[in-house]
């Protein structure tokens, strides 16, 4: 029996893994012919593992215990002995079937159809027009910001500050919802995880969808004034 690449082209019978459960719980193939499971999300975390006697050198996960896939993953195997072999995934056990095989020589080069439509979404969202109101500000308030944004989602921004020799350090993020069209933010607030002290700095902002696709990350410099001492001294303190 042979495992093949997940690169390799699948013949027979194709098996989707979706909403925590195979398509097929209980597969029937002739001898030979080769069975392929597609991960088609949104659930992703599952392995094709087997757990009777004759198949438990088959994983579609080799070592670990918690299997992670693409949405689009294949996994291919080919059936040399006709039986039965049981297989589940090893992080949820009720994710399971079986595949039976007769020993009726069958074609291996059969076209079992093409892949289901996967059930996530991988288009990243974009960003487009990012404007500051002001790139130099005073204060804690920082400064409003708006975007265009084409999905539903979030924004986050990770806060660099420009050391002496204009090298990043990070200094924070802040994370807003945000919905289809133009959004209103205010950025380089202070908050709990942005102290918004005076200096100079460069935001790295970026947008992710409902499913978990991220857009091209987009920069904006900005800096924080501090305080001018002439308007700080006391009253008839001398310079």
């Amino acid at each position: 029996m042979l495992v093949l690449p997940a690169i390799a082209a699948a013949d027979n019978t194709r098996v989707s893994i979706f909403d925590y459960q195979w398509s097929n719980k209980e597969v029937h193939i002739n001898l030979g012919e080769r069975v392929t499971w597609d991960w088609l999300g949104p659930d992703l975390e599952h392995s094709v593992t087997g757990i009777s006697p004759d198949d438990l050198q088959w994983d579609s996960d080799p070592g670990t215990d918690v299997p992670h896939h693409r949405a689009g993953d294949e996994y291919t195997l080919e059936f040399t002995q006709p039986g039965e072999y049981f297989f589940q995934c090893k992080l949820h056990a009720w994710v399971r079937g079986e595949v039976i095989v007769s020993d009726v020589p069958g074609n291996p080069l059969s076209d079992p159809g093409p892949r289901p439509p996967l059930n996530v979404d991988l288009t990243p969202p974009t960003i487009g027009e990012v404007k500051l109101a002001k790139t130099k500000f005073k204060g804690t308030n920082g400064t409003k910001m708006r975007a265009s944004i084409d999905s539903p989602g979030s924004l986050d921004a990770e806060y660099y500050r420009l050391d002496s020799k204009g090298h990043r350090v990070y200094n924070g993020y802040h994370e807003w919802p945000t919905y289809i069209g133009i959004n209103h933010f205010r950025l380089a607030a202070r908050w709990k995880h942005f102290k918004a002290r005076p200096g100079r700095y460069v935001a790295v902002l970026r947008a992710t969808d409902k499913s978990n696709n991220t857009a091209k990350p987009l920069t904006k410099p900005f800096e924080i004034l501090g305080k001018d001492p002439k308007k700080t001294r006391k009253a008839g303190q001398k310079p």
